[in-house]
C-alpha cells in the first residue's frame, strides 16, 4: 500500500485540520480590525500570517507522525485481534470465495482435525456441509454481500453444532479501518463459526423421550368371549386378560389404571412407547393367547396421544386414535402423533357384535336427522356401485316414510347398475330420483341433510364440494377408517364388521320406524348390494347379515329376479377373461393382473377379474389394475390370509381385510404395478404380511 494513497478520514482528519480552519475565523476578525483602525489591523495581519504559518506546519508535520502512529497502532491492535481470535474456544475460521480455508483458529483445527494453515475446502473437512449450503457467488441469492448470512445445524463425529456463515466484503472491511485504501475490489470472505450445542441437543432429546404418553386399550369383544366360556370360569379369564395386559404395560414401566371391566388408561414416557412401537406392539397377539377354553380369541384396540403439551391434548390424541381403531375394525394398535398416525397390526378380521343395539340407537339419530331436515340428498363413492346404490335407496325410503323429498346424487351411470336404476326410476315413477352434480349443488341449502353411504372420505365422494353447502353430515359405511376422514359429521354410523352398507341399511330400516314399507324391486337393490360385496354370500357373512337378507326375503326381494339383473353382456364377459389371461404370479402367491381394453366400466372388469383369480390354488391375494380418466384403480381381493387393505392403504386407498382398493392419479398402469409390487416386497420386509 503506497504512502500516496494513504490518508486520513473521518474524525481523526478532522482534529488534525482543526488548527487551519480556525485560521479562516482569524482572517475574518483581521478584516475587522481595519474597520476599526488601520493600525490594529496591520498588527493583527501580522498576527494572522504567523499563525497559519506555524499551523501550516506542525499540521504537514504531524499528518506523518500521526499516520505513522495510526499504522504502530493498528499493528498491535490487530496482533491482540488475531491472537484473541486464536485462543477463542468457538471455533472459527475464514473462507475464500470458493468456500476453500484462508485461517482457522486452533479451536477449528482441534474440533475438524486441520493441520495450520491447511487450504482445504470446507466441504472436505465437514462432509455433511455440502457445496449448496455455501453462500457462494454461484449459489449466492442476496444481491448485497452483507446480506448473505446462513445458519443451520450439523453433526460431526457424534457432535452437534449450530454454525453460522456470512458474507463479508474486503472493501467494507478496508473502509472501517482508521486508515483506508482507495480500491475498486468487489471480492469478499466467508466469516465462518460454531457453536457446540451437543449438550443442548442431547438435554432436548432427553427431554423428548421423558415426555408423558397417554394411551387408551379396549377389549373389543370381552362380553362375546366370555359368552363362550363357563360361568365359573368366566372371572378367571377375565383375571388372566387384566393380568395380561398389566405384565406387558409394567415392563415398560407404565402407570395402568382400569376405567371399566374392559377399558384401560396407559401413561407411560415416549421413550417406553417408542419400545412398544418396535415390538410393534405385541401385546394384541400376546391377548389372543389367553385362552382357558373360550372358543373366540380376546383382541385388543389400542390408542396413543403423543407430541402435545399436556396431558389433556395428548388424552384427546389417544381418543382420537381410539375411534379410528374401533373404526377400522379393532385388533389394532394406533399412535396419533400431533397429525401423523401411525398403524400396527390391523391383520384380523373384526369380530361381529351379536347385539342390534347400536343400530336401534343410530337409526332413532337418523330418524331426528331426518325429520328435522327439509331435504335428504344421498350419495356414495365415485363410481357408484350396487352396493352404494342399495344402501342409498334404503334412506331415501326411509325419508319418503317421513314425507321428505329425497334424491340420490350419481353423476355417471355406469353399465353395471344402469339395469337396477332404470327399474327403480319405473317403480318410484321419479324422474329425477337420480340427480348429477349440479343440481344437488342447486338444491342445497343449510337446512338439507347429506347423507353418504359407503363411503367415509370426502375425496372419494360423488360431490364433495356438496358438504361444505350443508350443515347436517351422516356418513353410514362398513369400509375402515383412514387418516382423510369427515370431520365434522353429526352422524357417523361406520362399522367394518359389516357385510356391506346395503346390510347396515337394512338393519336402520327395521329401526327407523315400523310403517317403513321396501317395495320389491328397492328390495332387490339393497338384496343386490349385499349378493355383490359378499360374492354371493361367500365372504364376509355373519350372522347379521343373513338376518338382513331375510329380511329383504320378506319385503319381497327375489333371488331369481336379482341374479339375472347381474348377468354380463358377452362383450363384458370377454373383458373379463381378457383381464384374467393377463395374470401373472408375484413372489409365487399374489395374482396380478391388469384391464386396458374398452369397456364402459373398467373398474367393474376389474374387481370381477379380481374375484375370478383367488380361485386359483395357491393365490394369497389378487390384484387388478384399470385405467378410468387418468386415475389407475387397483382392485384387490384375498380369502383373509393376506390384509389387502393395509396394502391399498399404503397406497392412499382402503376398504376390508378382503376387499379393498385404491385409485392413484395420473399414473400409468405399468407405473401403478410398479408402485404395488414395491409395496408388496416393502411390507414382507417388514413383516405386516
Amino acid at each position: 500500500m503506497g504512502k500516496a494513497k494513504i490518508r486520513l478520514k473521518g474524525q481523526i482528519r478532522s482534529y488534525v485540520q482543526w488548527p487551519l480552519r480556525f485560521s479562516v475565523l482569524i482572517i475574518i476578525f483581521n478584516i475587522i480590525m481595519y474597520f476599526v483602525n488601520i493600525k490594529a489591523g496591520l498588527y493583527t495581519s501580522v498576527f494572522a500570517f504567523l499563525y497559519i504559518l506555524i499551523a501550516m506546519t506542525l499540521y504537514v508535520r504531524s499528518k506523518t507522525i500521526v499516520i505513522n502512529d495510526f499504522i504502530s497502532f493498528a499493528t498491535q491492535y490487530g496482533q491482540v485481534q488475531k491472537q484473541l481470535l486464536r485462543e477463542l474456544e468457538i471455533p472459527y475460521a475464514l473462507l475464500d470465495e470458493n468456500g476453500r480455508l484462508i485461517w482457522a483458529n486452533k479451536a477449528f483445527e482441534d474440533t475438524f482435525h486441520v493441520k495450520k494453515n491447511s487450504q482445504r475446502s470446507i466441504t472436505s473437512v465437514i462432509p455433511d456441509l455440502t457445496k449448496d449450503k455455501l453462500p457462494l457467488k454461484d449459489h449466492a441469492e442476496e444481491p448485497d454481500p452483507e446480506a448473505g448470512q446462513k445458519e443451520e445445524m450439523l453433526r460431526f463425529e457424534g457432535q452437534d453444532f449450530r454454525y453460522s456463515m456470512k458474507k463479508v466484503s474486503v472493501k467494507t472491511m478496508i473502509r472501517d479501518s482508521p486508515v483506508t485504501e482507495e480500491l475498486d475490489n468487489d471480492s469478499y470472505l466467508i466469516a465462518f463459526f460454531l457453536f457446540d450445542e451437543t449438550d443442548v441437543t442431547r438435554l432436548r432429546e432427553k427431554l423428548e423421550q421423558t415426555k408423558p404418553a397417554v394411551g387408551l386399550i379396549y377389549i373389543d369383544n370381552y362380553d362375546e368371549a366370555l359368552q363362550t366360556v363357563e360361568d365359573v370360569r368366566r372371572s378367571l379369564l377375565a383375571a388372566l386378560v387384566d393380568r395380561q395386559i398389566n405384565k406387558s404395560m409394567a415392563a415398560h414401566d407404565a402407570i395402568v389404571k382400569k376405567l371399566e371391566k374392559d377399558k384401560y388408561l396407559v401413561i407411560l414416557q415416549q421413550k417406553d412407547l417408542r419400545q412398544l412401537e418396535e415390538k410393534r406392539f405385541s401385546i394384541l397377539e400376546e391377548a389372543k393367547n389367553v385362552n382357558i377354553g373360550n372358543e373366540m380369541a380376546l383382541t385388543l384396540s389400542i390408542g396413543f396421544g403423543v407430541g402435545a403439551e399436556s396431558y389433556t391434548e395428548n388424552y384427546d390424541h389417544a381418543r382420537n386414535a381410539m375411534d379410528l381403531a374401533l373404526g377400522r375394525g379393532g385388533d389394532q394398535a394406533i399412535v396419533k402423533n400431533g397429525d401423523q398416525i401411525t398403524y400396527f397390526g390391523g391383520k384380523s378380521m373384526m369380530t361381529e357384535k351379536y347385539t342390534r343395539v347400536k343400530a336401534r340407537v343410530k337409526a332413532h339419530a337418523l330418524r331426528e336427522i331426518i325429520e328435522g331436515s327439509d331435504q335428504i340428498l344421498v350419495m356414495g363413492h365415485q363410481i357408484t356401485d350396487i352396493d352404494a346404490l342399495g344402501a342409498a335407496i334404503g334412506v331415501v325410503r326411509a325419508a319418503k316414510t317421513f314425507n321428505k323429498n329425497a334424491n340420490i346424487v350419481i353423476n355417471d351411470i355406469s353399465s353395471s347398475i344402469r339395469p337396477m336404476v332404470d327399474s327403480l326410476i319405473e317403480a318410484e315413477d321419479e324422474k329425477d330420483l337420480i340427480i348429477n352434480n349440479m343440481q344437488a349443488l342447486e338444491r342445497a341449502d343449510k337446512n338439507t341433510a347429506v347423507i353418504l353411504v359407503d363411503v367415509n372420505k370426502p375425496s372419494y365422494t360423488e360431490c364433495p364440494e356438496l358438504m361444505n353447502r350443508c350443515q347436517t353430515i351422516v356418513v353410514l359405511d362398513h369400509h375402515r377408517q383412514g387418516e382423510e376422514k369427515i370431520e365434522n359429521a353429526t352422524l357417523s354410523y361406520i362399522e367394518p364388521y359389516a357385510s356391506s352398507a346395503s346390510e347396515m341399511a337394512a338393519e336402520i330400516l327395521q329401526y327407523i320406524n315400523d310403517r317403513v314399507k321396501l317395495k320389491p324391486v328397492e328390495a332387490d337393490c339393497l338384496y343386490a348390494g349385499i349378493m355383490v360385496d359378499t360374492n354371493n354370500f361367500m365372504i364376509r357373512t355373519g350372522v347379521r347379515t343373513f338376518e338382513a337378507a331375510a329380511y329383504l326375503r320378506r319385503n319381497g326381494a327375489d333371488v331369481t329376479r336379482v341374479r339375472k339383473l347381474f348377468r354380463d353382456s358377452m362383450e363384458a364377459y370377454k373383458a373379463r377373461n381378457e383381464a384374467i389371461s393377463h395374470v401373472e404370479m408375484f413372489e409365487d402367491k399374489y395374482a396380478i393382473s391388469y384391464f386396458d381394453g374398452k369397456s364402459e366400466s373398467p373398474t367393474v372388469v376389474a374387481a370381477q377379474a379380481a374375484n375370478e383369480l383367488l380361485n386359483i390354488s395357491n393365490v394369497r391375494a389378487s390384484f387388478v389394475l384399470s385405467n378410468y380418466q387418468n386415475k389407475t384403480y387397483i382392485s384387490a381381493r384375498s380369502y383373509e390370509e393376506v390384509n389387502v387393505q393395509l396394502i391399498m392403504e399404503r397406497l392412499g386407498g382402503g376398504g376390508h381385510m378382503t376387499v379393498a382398493g385404491a385409485q392413484i392419479e395420473g399414473v400409468s398402469i405399468e407405473e401403478g404395478k410398479r408402485q404395488l409390487m414395491e409395496t408388496l416386497r416393502a411390507m414382507e420386509k417388514e413383516g405386516e404380511l
